[in-house]
């Protein structure tokens, strides 16, 4: 399996960015996506995931009612639409895949990691 995140850019504080996080190879019925950050200097943390074919999501707390983790199965892609965005938001953005059904917010339990995407919010 083989994840590749797209859609970072530039964005001034209170705008929106859609990131799309591309599947590819053999995907089991029992993978979940997640979305996690890392800022320069900071460990990786957590966003939200998203069960691949369960309607379940989780989010972390520092983005809950701004962000929303949502899936095409089609089109094997998970999307992150991130909405009143802070300076604070400032990451490179990777998706990876867990196993796990309780989507744990620890990194060291996903893998596949895809090559990250920047995003960058301007105060």
């Amino acid at each position: 399996v083989q994840l590749q995140a797209s859609g970072g850019g530039l964005v001034q504080a209170g705008g929106s960015l859609r990131l799309s996080c591309a599947v590819s190879g053999r995907i089991s019925r029992n993978y979940r996506l997640g979305w996690f950050r890392q800022a320069a200097g900071k460990e990786r943390e957590f966003v939200a995931a998203i069960d691949w074919l369960a309607d379940r999501t989780v989010y972390a707390d520092s983005v809950k009612g701004r962000f929303t983790i949502s899936r095409d199965n089609a089109k094997n892609t998970v999307y992150l639409q991130m909405n009143s965005l802070k300076p604070e938001d400032t990451a490179v953005y990777y998706c990876a895949v867990t196993t796990i059904a309780s989507m744990p917010s620890r990194s060291d339990l996903y893998r596949h990691w895809g090559q990250g995407t920047q995003v960058t919010v301007s105060s």
